[in-house]
């Protein structure tokens, strides 16, 4: 993973409600950090420095690092809470890493070939059934994306959980669920409006003669 993601924390000690409107007040976002078998961590974080680094998508499936009071905590961010009408954020969760234990992490899925797809080129609609997959992995392992080379798709055609190629020492977590979580991941389906019109154009032909 190149992208680096470092923040600065300070410590929270005054947690109450009030103490928390006066943070966000002052463009500081309230968060915690747990896990690793320490004690949970309420920290501030500025707002507009994490507002841009979740603008990034690799943010949310990179081993972050966040500087509290001078001592650096890896973590991954678990929850984040926006606002519900306005681009603002109220809080977030930070889990610590452990690099000697796995992890599972909601990691994006970047299609390619899509406007190379037989089934595009035929008219089909290619549809997204899922936007990301949770993987089970050592944090050294962690990937940035999932690659899927929808090309090869024809109309009718699909992918599943089990055709995605991954590197070594990752697993998709619904597959260690059993075979009946092999999701469909990515489909190409005939395009209905055309399918009518060329009905249509049937019809009429036929009426024609």
């Amino acid at each position: 993973m190149s992208t680096n993601f470092e923040l600065a924390a300070s410590i929270r000690k005054d947690l109450g409600k009030g103490a928390t409107r006066r943070l966000r007040k002052e463009g500081v976002v309230p968060a915690v950090i747990y896990g690793a078998g320490s004690e949970p961590v309420s920290i501030g974080l500025d707002h507009n420095k994490l507002m841009h680094s979740t603008e990034n998508e690799a943010f949310f499936s990179h081993i972050l690092s966040i500087d509290v009071a001078g001592k650096e905590e890896k973590v991954i961010i678990k929850a984040l809470q926006r606002h519900p009408s306005r681009s603002v954020l109220m809080h977030a969760d930070f889990m610590r890493v452990n690099m000697s234990e796995k992890l599972k992490v909601h990691v994006p899925i970047h299609f390619v070939g899509e406007e190379l797809s037989e089934g595009v080129k035929a008219g089909g609609v290619l549809t997204h059934d899922l936007v990301d997959v949770e993987i089970q992995c050592l944090p050294a392992d962690l990937p940035e994306f999932i690659e899927v080379d929808v090309s090869g798709l024809a109309v009718g055609e699909s992918l599943h959980l089990t055709d995605l190629t991954i590197a070594s020492g990752l697993e998709i977590v619904a597959l260690l669920q059993g075979a009946d979580h092999d999701l469909q991941v990515v489909s190409v389906q005939a395009n209905r409006a055309s399918e009518v019109e060329t009905e249509e154009v049937e019809e009429e032909a036929e009426s024609g003669e």
